[in-house]
């Protein structure tokens, strides 16, 4: 079974407002209300897919029951732990406004509750993939990620990590299959910057030598990069298309290439069904579906086999 971790869900209020003006009433051209957080991105992108997951996390008052609500209308398997007071977060993302967000801080969770999300993780088998996904809440501990694979370690279970900083550094022991890093984040974990595929190959093996199995690297518009459990490193230019909506795009990619991972255990298949899949979402209003990611795969292997 797949299963995602998503600490902090929320519902996304995705709005577009014709010519923003700050300081001014704005009124919105288009809206859209969806359940949102990484690891609950990425359970979406696998269910649109064919495959099936099952959420686990947090959810508090009104807008934690819409939140497992949206989920069920969307087909995706959830399984939540309700915190008793506070109400998950709302987060509005401005569309016409590149990059401009406004992210709540969503409930405290106590320390049953996080026992409660512990169990539930230490039933995990053999064969099992768990997606770590985002970054905690300050009332988390903030080696939860670490703690959670150290209580895994040696079940045979694939753990994908998709944090940053000390969240990230701090799993590298426990041998993740797959981190995702961006280059910006590469870059601050070594203190430097890195705008081209060639830069980031170097810092990625040096991931690699602290222990991740598979370091792959977003790159918005540059593409992406793997630096791969075989040795061999995997690049590519990012697909042609219109960005539409960048929220997601990331988490697509990881659910990506483990959809391809699981489908022919093969890392170039994986490598650009995760370029794919990400590069769709981009293109899309929302989360890609299966058949938007099918023709970004076809054109980006197409492109390859020219080159």
């Amino acid at each position: 079974m797949i299963y995602t971790v998503t600490f902090n869900p929320s519902l996304d209020y995705i709005v577009s407002v014709n010519d923003f003006k700050l300081g001014l009433t704005n009124r919105t051209s288009s809206e859209l209300i969806l359940p949102g957080g990484k690891g609950i991105n990425v359970s979406t992108v696998l269910m649109n897919l064919g495959i099936k997951s099952r959420a686990l996390g947090f959810v508090a008052g009104f807008t934690g029951r819409e939140i497992v609500s949206e989920l069920e209308k969307l087909g995706v398997q959830s399984e939540f732990i309700t915190i008793d007071s506070g109400v998950s977060r709302i987060n509005v993302k401005l569309k016409s406004v590149d990059g401009t967000e406004i992210n709540g801080r969503g409930p405290d969770i106590d320390g049953k509750s996080l026992d409660k999300l512990m169990d539930k993780l230490d039933r995990l088998e053999n064969g099992d993939v768990l997606f770590l996904s985002g970054s905690i809440p300050e009332c988390i501990p903030d080696d939860i990620y670490s703690r959670i694979m150290a209580m895994l370690k040696g079940r045979g279970i694939t753990v994908v990590v998709d944090a940053t900083r000390e969240l990230l550094m701090n799993v590298l022991e426990y041998r993740p299959f797959l981190i995702k890093p961006n280059n910006h984040e590469l870059g601050e974990i070594f203190g430097v910057e890195l705008s081209s595929r060639a830069e980031v190959v170097p810092y990625a093996r040096a991931l690699q030598k602290k222990g991740a199995v598979n370091v792959l690297v977003s790159m918005a518009g540059e593409g992406a990069v793997l630096v791969a459990g075989d040795g061999q490193v995997y690049e590519s230019e990012a697909p042609k298309g219109k960005l539409v909506n960048g929220v997601g795009a990331g988490d697509s990619m990881v659910a990506g290439f483990m959809a391809g991972w699981l489908e022919k255990n093969d890392y170039r298949h994986a490598f650009y069904m995760g370029l794919a899949a990400g590069s769709a979402s981009a293109f899309s209003e929302y989360l890609a579906t299966k058949e938007e990611i099918g023709k970004v795969y076809n054109e980006a292997v197409n492109r390859l086999q020219k080159a």
